[in-house]
């Protein structure tokens, strides 16, 4: 598998971590404290770190600094609209599109040789 593929793999997975340790407190813990919610959060924010810290280094031999973080936004973007619908039941709205878009952009600039 090519590097570019595993990297973007476990960065799918380190972000669907970082997702729920960001957000998935505001509905599952939101009658908590916020000091258990920070503390449940870090606990998922490890899961991620323990992934994402790989991705980028695996990432790094073949890739830029700035072609990885370009990766990480737009699978933070493609994780997030789900996480979003489904699990918070929020509305898709057009303005996911235009952001998908405007990163679209941003890949073609920062991969282009």
């Amino acid at each position: 598998m090519p590097v570019w593929m595993i990297t973007a793999v476990m960065l799918v997975l380190s972000n669907i971590f970082m997702t729920f340790a960001w957000y998935g407190h505001l509905k599952g813990l939101h009658d908590k404290p916020w000091i258990i919610a920070a503390l449940i959060s870090w606990g998922i924010a490890l899961g991620e770190y323990l992934i994402q810290v790989p991705a980028n280094r695996i990432g790094y031999t073949q890739l830029s600094v700035a072609q990885l973080k370009i990766m990480q936004e737009v699978i933070t973007l493609a994780v997030f609209v789900p996480f979003s619908f489904y699990f918070m039941h929020q509305p898709i709205k057009l303005d996911y599109l235009w952001a998908g878009l405007c990163m679209l952009g941003a890949v073609y600039f920062i991969f282009r040789s």
